[in-house]
């Protein structure tokens, strides 16, 4: 399980870049009602990530303020403070880890969507009958991540305790 690795991001004009030390846990897109009026598009596609394995190397970001997400608990997006590029959000539901816009990576080719969420509130045109891995609302990690991805994420938070 060779999990170390570095992989590069950027915002859209190049001001805020990033590096991560390790690669996503998991790669999803979302079709809630939130993303799509956040991103003016029909669904997002995030790649979660250990909360340390994220570093900014150059550039600043500006965060919002906390939001409610349909979850019920807050969430805070990050951004470059130049462009308005969306490099990750915060997730009060998702302890120990973060969620980076997957087209920011420079090769986010290699990490397409491996589930697809919220569905229900997805656009009539969009098509995911070959898709296999939809949920009308969330999962759960247990049974839908990689057991590799699972071993990652535990074995972090419990250094965090």
């Amino acid at each position: 399980m060779n999990k170390k690795i570095e992989l590069k991001g950027q915002c859209l004009c190049g001001e805020v870049k990033y590096k991560l030390s390790e690669k996503p846990l998991f790669t999803q897109a979302c079709h809630c009602k939130d993303c799509k009026v956040l991103t003016g598009s029909s669904y997002v596609i995030n790649s979660s990530i250990l909360e340390n394995t994220l570093t900014i190397t150059d550039g600043e970001l500006s965060a919002t303020k906390k939001l409610i997400a349909g979850s019920g608990k807050s969430v805070k997006m990050f951004f470059c403070n130049k462009c308005g590029s969306y490099i990750y959000t915060n997730y009060e539901s998702a302890i120990g880890r973060l969620n980076v816009r997957t087209q920011t990576l420079e090769n986010s080719k290699t990490f397409p969507p491996q589930a697809h969420i919220f569905t229900k509130d997805k656009d009539e045109w969009v098509n995911l009958s070959n898709i296999n891995n939809c949920f009308e609302k969330m999962y759960d990690p247990k049974e839908t991540w990689p057991k590799e991805s699972l071993i990652r994420i535990k074995e972090y938070l419990n250094t965090k305790k």
